[in-house]
């Protein structure tokens, strides 16, 4: 493994609980809100039964800890040489990130030893200086408490349209290598994708109405599991990037509720089925039936 497990995010999350308990404040409102904060939704499976019960034997069930100073742990030659690796992938520099490593340090892979096989090739132009500077603008934005922009971009027909509008959030597609833009306040459309952008800087007109119909495009569902064959695993990994809850039901059961954006759907049912019998999605009902159909249709082709 890359990272010794005593360097890894869940040993970090329980080092900020121990701090939390030094200083008399943990609880288990808040022992739940670091964990949420610092590691997986599914942590919690995982880390609240372990201090509970008192098997680490670092924090009691009261929350206090025999523990007198914070935790804390440098980085390693390995993990400064994959923070390396990382800090050459032409999307970290959208983000202005400064990883602070020298030329000493040499990266442990190179982008170039990355073959993709489920993704298409017409990503977005990440070394492009205009992209860069839509990119920043729009993440600017969405920190200075969701300023308004005004974007000119090239329509599906060919045309250029104005849009004023509130940014939301980011979302980037692995599939599809690209990033788009969540917004409100327009009529045109609430989803935009960056590479479209022809020009984007703050809007100082009238106000925008702040409520969109995209919140009642955005879906969740429900799925039981089978723990078996990492199959809790492999689930966190490839709804990774979606917003999701788990629950255990029993000692291998767990339910995933996952939200995604309407547009997603097409995507979300192709990664349902490719986990077979291990996964049942119960609801909502009328995905339910799509994935029946979607299966009755490939049984028509065996």
């Amino acid at each position: 493994m890359l990272f010794n497990e005593i360097y890894s995010l869940y040993y970090k999350t329980v080092a900020k609980a121990i701090d939390s308990a030094i200083k008399g404040q943990l609880n288990d409102k808040t022992l739940r809100q670091i964990i949420r904060e610092n590691a997986f939704c599914e942590s919690e499976l995982t880390i609240v039964p372990a201090i509970k019960e008192e098997k680490w034997q670092i924090i009691t069930a009261d929350g206090t800890t025999p523990i007198k100073n914070t935790p804390s742990v440098p980085l390693t030659n390995l993990e400064k040489s994959w923070l390396k690796a990382i800090s050459l992938d032409k999307r970290i520099a959208l983000f202005g990130t400064d990883f602070g490593l020298g030329d000493d340090v040499q990266p442990l892979f190179n982008q170039e030893d990355i073959k993709y096989f489920d993704q298409y090739t017409d990503g977005d132009e990440y070394d492009n200086p205009e992209y860069q500077h839509h990119f920043k603008t729009i993440l600017k934005a969405i920190n200075d408490n969701h300023h308004p922009l005004q974007i000119y971009m090239c329509n599906p027909k060919g045309c250029t349209v104005r849009m004023n509008v509130i940014p939301k959030h980011l979302e980037y597609s692995h599939k599809d290598d690209k990033f788009r833009l969540i917004t409100s306040g327009c009529a045109y459309g609430a989803v935009i994708n960056l590479g479209r952008i022809q020009s984007c800087e703050y809007y100082y007109g009238r106000q925008l109405n702040r409520m969109s119909d995209l919140e009642t495009e955005n879906k969740c569902f429900c799925m039981e599991l089978v723990d078996k064959r990492n199959a809790l695993e492999r689930v966190m990994m490839h709804f990774a990037h979606f917003e999701k809850r788990a629950e255990k039901l029993g000692e291998d059961r767990y339910r995933i509720t996952v939200w995604y954006d309407n547009e997603d759907e097409g995507e979300i049912i192709i990664r349902i089925l490719s986990f077979g019998p291990m996964v049942k999605v119960t609801e909502p009902a009328d995905l339910v039936e799509r994935i029946k159909q979607r299966l009755k249709k490939q049984m028509r082709y065996l």
